[in-house]
């Protein structure tokens, strides 16, 4: 197994524990999809995407109607993704995907939490560049009856990994891939069962637990913030 596949195994114990959390998240992505490529999920492939991820974090069907109908409104605030960048203590790198309505609020609470926990909030590129953007798909083995097989079809795709997992079959490929391999999977009757983004650190820093608890103070602040859709680090876990 890869990298892509550490990373999953330590994110899975501890990502989204709250349910309120993920479904606040899950709606924010409705918002931002609809308003970009309209209610239809049959034509809009983003939105697709999210009822994916709906259904498998258990949101009810009505939850996910009910934000489809809201974000449809033209009164409904639109939401603005936005990236920051920083230190936390011990110089490990951290990086934040938001989805915000308030930019300065966000900012001002994303600097807040850094301030309080001996952390630096940075300038746009000083981390990012630390971390692979990929993009990865749960599918369901239903059709699969060969995981090498798999990955030669997918060769082209500039997929990075697959493997099997309790959940399905997973796999990574660069964030460029996401639209290509969405189609391949739909076009071939292959289920996805989730899908999303992730930015995973090239080099990870290993810490003392002293040490790893001061970086969790900050990240657990940062988790908590209703803006906050995504924290990443280069803390080894």
């Amino acid at each position: 197994m890869g990298r892509a596949f550490e990373f999953r195994k330590a994110r899975k114990m501890k990502r989204w524990s709250a349910m309120a959390k993920t479904f606040t998240r899950i709606g924010k992505d409705i918002v931002m999809a609809v308003k970009e490529g309209g209610p239809n999920p049959d034509t809009n492939s983003r939105l697709r995407a999210v009822i994916q991820n709906a259904k498998a974090a258990n949101m009810p069907k009505d939850n996910v109607e009910r934000a489809i109908k809201k974000a449809s409104d033209k009164d409904t605030a639109d939401y603005k993704e936005v990236l920051f960048e920083g230190y936390a203590p011990h110089g490990i790198a951290i990086l934040l995907e938001t989805a915000t309505d308030n930019n300065n609020r966000t900012v001002a609470n994303v600097r807040a939490a850094f301030n309080k926990c001996d952390g630096n909030l940075g300038t746009s590129g000083s981390v990012v560049f630390m971390f692979d953007h990929t993009c990865n798909f749960t599918v369901s083995k239903e059709n699969i009856s060969d995981l090498e097989e798999l990955e030669l079809e997918l060769i082209d795709f500039e997929v990075e990994e697959v493997f099997d997992d309790e959940e399905g079959i997973i796999i990574y490929a660069p964030f460029e891939q996401f639209g290509s391999l969405q189609s391949y999977f739909e076009e071939n009757d292959i289920e996805i069962l989730s899908s999303g983004f992730e930015r995973i650190p090239t080099t990870t820093t290993k810490l003392t637990e002293e040490q790893k608890e001061d970086v969790n103070k900050l990240l657990e602040r940062l988790e908590e913030d209703d803006d906050v859709q995504n924290v990443y680090h280069s803390m080894e876990e």
